[in-house]
């Protein structure tokens, strides 16, 4: 199981406080979305190779625990 922890942080000054891979100002949105338009964990790291295939799924499992955290409350 991906711990999102390690791979995410929210830092006010950078990208408006928006959850972003740390050491990057690569959002979880915006990896979320270019996983929604097509596009592999293969093909954003050849356009981002500083990303690993860790960190993607770092971002899906945010999205899960936000959604699931949403539905419980």
């Amino acid at each position: 199981m991906v711990t999102y922890k390690h791979y995410i942080s929210i830092e006010p000054g950078k990208r408006f406080g928006k959850p972003c891979i740390t050491g990057t100002r690569i959002s979880v949105y915006d990896i979320l979305s270019w996983l929604a338009n097509g596009l592999t964990a293969d093909q954003i790291i050849d356009d981002f190779p500083e990303l690993s295939t860790e960190q993607i799924n770092a971002c899906l499992a945010y999205a899960a625990d936000r959604e699931h955290k949403i539905r419980v409350a």
